[in-house]
């Protein structure tokens, strides 16, 4: 445990996430060119990353209940793989539909990935270090977006559409070929022990994680932190910065990538802070929310179009609730066992895709029906204005805001839940997860 093996193991997983990141955020860079290229409308555009993501959180239980079963590096590996073949197929596409079927499989692959390497990492690390790893995965994860916005986005506009997306398959051949030959599931006796025999026990565990609250407190907690700079980093952020507030590509694609640094920044406090506080997770969780909402809501209110330095500290804010979504998967190790945790981190993994999908469509939808307005009043065509993104953009709050209704009822349902498992009285929260995080640690 915590061996050089393990930190080796964890540089290869590290590779693998920094592509698969890279290849689903590849479409945000890209949006223009693709409405463009395949001649399509806003509401189809944003179908192109929907359907991604919709694939992407449909998957993820099964996918758990795979990765219970069979271990994270043989998913790991044909993620890549499918991946690599989704992005080949969307560089040789001739119709929007061709490139939905390529973004399919990219989100396919992509759904294998995340939740393997957090599994990997349990079965490899142990004790307080293994939030700061997890932290660290996450964050440094993140630089394959930094990939699309800066070196992928240089190919696309010298090169060419085709060029750009076969080198990004080519990423992904490489980075299967590097988990096939490094990395193993687990210490063998760990291997052995935590594998679930059968599909009907692996299933049976997967009820059980779906029950319990610790894991739907989870789920919320990834919907409400990681959805906003989701849809800005993987498909509106690019359209919204440059045809929307007129900044040019090379100014758009920094800006992209100070969510990557904000997070890279913020992860390894929040790691820290995961770790030595465990009682007071979720308050950090509704705290990254807040600031999120005041940014948010100051860009929006702003008289005219924003200043830049607001633009900044919004993204620089977004950008943090990347690393506070991986708090969700802390509530999944605390509550789940290490037979189940693949199921319990499919299920969490899904809440901030849901929101994502819903929000990016409806953005989508919404900026559609403001243009038609546009048309209807007599004025030219133009769907990515910036009056247009002001409305759009206040979809969020309602996606968002349910999603803190129903993390706040969680919260309540597992502290009941762990008093009941005491046989006391309700006590605060904080002292019903001191109770589970040192059953957990113990």
């Amino acid at each position: 445990m915590n061996s050089a093996r393990s930190w080796l193991i964890w540089a290869i997983a590290i590779v693998a996430y920094v592509v698969a990141v890279m290849q689903r955020t590849s479409l945000g860079v890209s949006s223009v060119e693709a409405a463009d290229r395949f001649a399509v409308s806003a509401s189809v555009l944003s179908s192109l990353a929907v359907v991604q993501l919709i694939v992407y959180a449909a998957l993820q239980i099964p996918v758990g209940v795979i990765l219970d079963r069979l271990g994270p590096r043989v998913l790991i590996a044909a993620g890549a793989i499918l991946m690599g073949l989704g992005q080949l197929t969307l560089a040789l596409a001739p119709s929007i539909g061709v490139a939905i079927a390529g973004r399919v499989l990219v989100g396919a692959g992509d759904a294998l990935t995340f939740i393997s390497v957090i599994r990997l990492l349990s079965a490899w690390f142990g004790g307080r270090v293994l939030p700061q790893v997890s932290q660290w995965t996450g964050n440094i994860g993140q630089l394959g977006q930094v990939l699309s916005a800066i070196p992928l986005s240089l190919v696309l506009h010298e090169f060419g559409w085709s060029t750009a997306f076969v080198a990004a398959a080519a990423g992904s051949v490489l980075a299967a070929v590097l988990v096939l030959v490094f990395i193993s599931d687990g210490p063998v006796v760990r291997v052995v022990e935590d594998r679930t025999r059968t599909w009907r026990e692996s299933m049976g565990l997967l009820r059980q994680s779906l029950a319990r609250p610790g894991t739907q407190l989870g789920f919320w907690s990834h919907f409400v932190t990681q959805s906003p700079g989701t849809v800005l980093s993987l498909l509106w952020g690019f359209p919204l910065l440059t045809a929307g507030l007129g900044y040019t590509n090379t100014v758009a694609s920094l800006l992209l990538t100070l969510i990557v640094a904000a997070g890279m920044i913020a992860g390894p406090i929040i790691g820290i802070l995961s770790a030595r506080f465990p009682t007071r997770r979720s308050n950090l969780v509704l705290g990254i929310v807040t600031a999120m909402a005041v940014c948010w809501t100051a860009v929006l209110a702003w008289p005219v179009e924003p200043p830049f330095w607001l633009i900044v500290v919004l993204i620089l804010v977004v950008g943090v609730g990347g690393p506070g979504s991986l708090v969700g998967f802390d509530f999944a190790r605390t509550f789940n066992p290490l037979r189940s945790l693949g199921s319990a981190n499919g299920v969490v993994n899904v809440g901030g895709f849901l929101a994502s999908f819903v929000m990016m469509f409806a953005i989508g939808v919404a900026l559609d029906l403001l243009d038609r307005m546009r048309i209807a009043g007599g004025l030219p065509s133009d769907i990515f204005t910036w009056d247009s993104f002001r409305i759009a953009l206040l979809i969020p709050y309602v996606v968002v805001g349910t999603g803190v209704v129903f993390l706040l009822h969680a919260r309540r349902r597992t502290r009941r839940k762990l008093d009941e498992d005491e046989g006391i009285q309700v006590a605060p929260l904080w002292v019903a997860l001191a109770r589970a995080w040192r059953r957990k640690t113990d």
